[in-house]
């Protein structure tokens, strides 16, 4: 009895440590090809923080998911709010040539900033000559 007691114990530890462990991220992004009406998957994009002097530092580097998502930008630690002025690259030409499209845009740069430790998701619709970008949740 104290044997299975004991197991029992350790399972529920070790699950909750597997539950304790989930890392959260302030920042996503997604992007839907509107010409297509679907993701737009294996989109590279970069994100670069503004220091204080006004020069852009690159923070991280991501590809789009098959559903054209990036879940995992700035990893919150210890309540870590990362404020300042944030920079999404979207490297949207190789996307377009991947479709034999032709596009206007080699890239498309959407700059905000983080006031506080709420999360910030940021999407564009795209097309080959047109974007849009918005606050999501």
């Amino acid at each position: 009895m104290k044997k299975t007691i004991f197991l029992s114990f350790v399972m529920l530890f070790i699950t909750s440590l597997g539950f304790a462990q989930e890392a959260k991220y302030q920042l996503s992004s997604h992007i839907l090809d509107i010409t297509q009406g679907k993701p737009a998957p294996e989109v590279k994009i970069s994100l670069s923080k503004m220091s204080e002097n006004g020069e852009w530092a690159l923070i991280d580097e991501k590809y789009t998911d098959e559903n054209g998502r990036i879940k995992n930008f700035l990893k919150q630690e210890n309540g870590e709010a990362h404020k300042g002025v944030y920079k999404l690259t979207y490297f949207v030409e190789p996307y377009f040539k991947k479709l034999n499209q032709s596009t206007f845009y080699p890239f498309i740069e959407v700059v905000f900033e983080i006031k506080d430790n709420n999360h910030y998701h940021v999407p564009i619709t795209l097309s080959p000559y047109g974007y849009s970008t918005y606050r999501g949740n």
